[in-house]
């Protein structure tokens, strides 16, 4: 499974811990080789719902130094703070954009569906997010559903989503299952 590359894209502030963590725990242990991307080499603050201060976590490079086509999956942890910061982010639409018109796999879990929208990747898009976004989802052209997981591949390329931390066991093996497909 070591020829499997997944990227994590996160600001540098805000990101749900668990969201973060946890899949690149999991990844990780299945042998998956995974990046984590921010927008500076610093210590990536975590939250524990969206307020309270968790661990900081290193994160491997900065996005100015990506190359999409080395990555299978990109994986966009969420954190109403992370997702609103990157979702304003040029290299993040950019490269959200290079990934989807390679046919790349995108996870996006929480309030991370958000960044989709500013990357105009949502219209047509069967998802679900955290329940607040639901009409900005909506209002981009998505259909939103109140499910743990959904798989999407309108369009030309395959949107994992999943609501909140609670669905992450399902958020996990979705993404693993698209990998080892």
């Amino acid at each position: 499974m070591s020829s499997k590359k997944v990227l994590f894209l996160t600001s540098n502030a805000g990101v749900e811990h668990d969201e973060l963590v946890k899949p690149l725990d999991f990844l990780k242990q299945q042998g998956i080789m995974c990046t984590h991307a921010a927008e500076q080499l610093q210590p990536v603050q975590t939250v524990k719902n969206d307020k309270e201060p968790s661990a900081q976590v290193q994160p491997d490079t900065l996005f100015d130094s990506l190359n999409i086509e080395e990555f299978d999956l990109i994986v966009l942890p969420g954190g109403t703070v992370n997702a609103d910061l990157l979702r304003v982010n040029q290299q993040v639409k950019a490269l959200i954009q290079q990934a989807t018109d390679k046919h790349m796999t995108i996870a996006a879990i929480c309030h991370a569906p958000w960044i989709m929208i500013n990357a105009e990747r949502i219209k047509g898009k069967k998802l679900t997010s955290y329940h607040s976004i639901q009409l900005d989802l909506q209002h981009a052209g998505g259909e939103w559903v109140d499910e743990a997981v959904v798989n999407c591949p309108a369009n030309g390329f395959l949107l994992i989503t999943s609501r909140c931390p609670d669905d992450i066991p399902q958020f996990n093996h979705a993404i693993y299952q698209t990998l080892t497909q």
